[in-house]
């Protein structure tokens, strides 16, 4: 990992950067030292650190050397969420440690704290530590306290306390320090996250080596004993096990929530508009990483999510708008999002605008119906089962649904050009359905099980009918409009139609809808979701490729027995992982990482490729 100038450059690459976190929030660490982005204290919270969107109002702790830097290295601590930055001199070698300590699983006595420990490796060097908060994504006024060994950065709703065994001098709201490590030597930050204007926080005074080491040892302890529950073992347990890791720091473990990303505002494009806030849960993504953590045996995230699930259900009625879910809630289950510009971020290397909230939220998205019935339909088949009363809500929900599935929606991808009618949308109605009547039958459940079949039936000639184009050989995006022309748009979504059981792997309608993604959407490994110049979706600029797409991509190969082209997808598409196995939402055409990172939907769906590819590998033979 080569220097060249990144430290005077004000964006780091996307790429660049690692995830540490506290299963409450996350921060972002460069590979340059700094940490750019920081919400504390929830994920959804307003941003500490937020350089990564405005590199002079967003704040930044930066921690560097003073002399040039040779290269740049990062990686984790084997089998934890520890992160390792090293910067190699001519005078020497140092490493900063990154971290948020976990010593146990729903710890009520747990401490937000962001531990920053640096220690000479080899050689002598002097460093430079500035730490500059900007509170309310920077809008929030502070003062600063110093005391013996702390820091304090207060405002009417949080306050700060640094403390540190390197003398800092503090003023105009920031702290600063240089320092010299010889080797051996070590110097350690801790930042303790408080709320109010209190500080609360911690004791006073610095933390001394011993504790230091107990705090990384606890937490190297916590995510170890996390990920020995996992039962996979196969080919690519490397990338497996990271993203499983990825998706546990994605969860809120108060609540069970699962959100979709730690950031907001991360173009889709360098310079276009298309920067949304994925800081919340979205059903579709929370569901299927339900199906991912479950694949690997963390039953007890399951569990967690459908608790969270059951009591954000109870909160909704049949006659709310658009209906009784809603595409995306908070970490608490409200579905109350109101979308805002920060007008005053410039947005990540000019990208704007910057979106904090998410009016997506109340979209019609009927998709979503099918994914969480079908989450729970795996929980219930491999898990504890669903209560009464979460069978009461959902048989609620399908009710609904049986009166509302033949509308039009925005559907999977949030599109802001109008409802249409998607055919993914008509294929996930079909799934809540379809699962639905299998619960109903496996555990004897009450269900009205004659007229849940005759619309499971209905939606599946309708597709069979409207969804599919005889001149494109292909499913497509839209059913088509009675009134009007065919639709022929190919969209990467139907995929997932083998998955989910709606068509054998090796139907020939899907072999030919294959053959036409491949020939239209597929650039060697990588997949677009579809084409905005065939499929206008009410923004302005194209997008990279999408990488949930090029996972679907992988398993629909395996699925049909196309195995070998499957292994050698799944490895190109790794190569387009960061160098701490981390993937954002999309993939531009020079292999640049796009969109929030890092992305759940992403990393749930490198989770079952590689399952389901495993599988199929070793029934081969191969």
């Amino acid at each position: 990992m080569e220097d060249q100038d990144a430290e005077h450059r004000p964006y780091l690459p996307i790429a660049e950067h690692g995830l540490i976190g506290d299963l409450r929030g996350a921060a972002l660490v460069g590979t340059d030292g700094r940490i750019d982005w920081f919400c504390a204290p929830r994920f959804d919270s307003p941003s500490i650190f937020g350089a990564l969107l405005d590199a002079e109002r967003g704040g930044v702790w930066e921690l560097s050397p003073l002399c040039a830097t040779a290269s740049r290295q990062q990686f984790y601590v084997p089998d934890s969420a520890i992160l390792i930055t090293r910067f190699l001199t001519e005078e020497g070698m140092v490493e900063v440690q990154d971290f948020m300590p976990l010593l146990r699983p729903h710890d009520e006595q747990h401490r937000q704290r962001l531990v920053r420990r640096v220690v000479a490796v080899r050689g002598s060097m002097r460093l430079h530590a500035r730490i500059a908060p900007r509170l309310d994504y920077g809008r929030a006024r502070h003062r600063t306290e110093s005391g013996e060994g702390e820091v304090r950065f207060i405002s009417e709703d949080l306050t700060l306390v640094l403390r540190s065994d390197v003398a800092l001098d503090a003023q105009k709201g920031e702290a600063h320090g240089e320092f010299e490590l010889g080797e051996g030597d070590q110097a350690l930050f801790v930042l303790d996250v408080g709320e109010g204007a209190g500080g609360e926080t911690s004791a006073a005074g610095p933390l001394d080596t011993g504790e230091a080491d107990a705090l990384f040892d606890g937490t190297v302890a916590f995510w170890r004993a996390w990920l020995k529950r996992s039962t996979y073992q196969g080919r690519w347990r490397e990338m497996v096990h990271r993203s499983a890791l990825t998706l546990k720091l994605l969860t809120h473990e108060p609540t069970g929530a699962i959100i979709a990303a730690p950031t907001l505002g991360l173009p889709e494009r360098i310079g276009g508009e298309r920067n949304w806030d994925y800081r919340y849960v979205w059903i579709r993504d929370a569901a299927f990483s339900l199906y991912a953590l479950q694949r690997l045996g963390f039953t007890d995230e399951a569990e967690a999510f459908v608790g969270w699930l059951t009591r954000c259900l109870a909160r909704t009625g049949a006659d709310e708008e658009p209906g009784p879910l809603c595409a995306m809630y908070t970490i608490d289950g409200d579905a109350e999002l109101p979308e805002r510009e920060l007008t005053h971020l410039e947005g990540y290397c000019g990208s704007s605008p910057v979106r904090a909230g998410n009016a997506a939220a109340r979209q019609l998205q009927l998709d979503v119906y099918g994914e969480l019935v079908d989450s729970i339909y795996l929980f219930n088949k491999y898990g504890t089962g669903i209560s009464h009363t979460a069978w009461h809500d959902l048989t609620q929900i399908i009710e609904w649904l049986l009166e509302n599935w033949d509308s039009k929606d925005e559907s999977i991808w949030e599109t802001r050009a109008g409802r249409q009618r998607h055919t993914y949308s008509r294929l996930m109605s079909w799934v809540a359905v379809e699962r639905m009547v299998r619960m109903a039958r496996q555990r004897g459940l009450p269900a009205d099980l004659a007229r849940w079949i005759d619309a499971r039936d209905a939606m599946y000639r309708q597709i069979m009918e409207e969804g599919w184009n005889e001149d494109r050989g292909s499913f497509v995006q839209r059913l088509s409009d009675k009134d009007g022309p065919s639709c022929d748009v190919l969209d990467a979504s139907l995929l997932i139609m083998p998955m989910v059981k709606f068509v054998a792997p090796r139907d020939p309608l899907f072999l030919s809808t294959m053959d036409a993604i491949q020939e239209s959407l597929v650039v060697d490994s990588l997949v677009f979701r579809y084409d905005p110049a065939e499929a206008p979706d009410g923004l302005d600029g194209t997008e990279g490729t999408f990488s949930i797409c090029s996972f679907w991509w992988v398993e629909a190969l395996t699925r049909s027995g196309r195995v070998e082209e499957a292994r050698l997808a799944l490895e190109k598409t790794f190569t387009f992982a960061n160098h701490v196995g981390l993937y954002a939402e999309q993939i531009g055409t020079t292999g640049e990482q796009l969109g929030n990172f890092p992305q759940a939907f992403t990393h749930l769906a490198l989770i079952s490729a590689a399952v389901n590819l495993d599988r199929s590998v070793d029934a081969a033979g191969a």
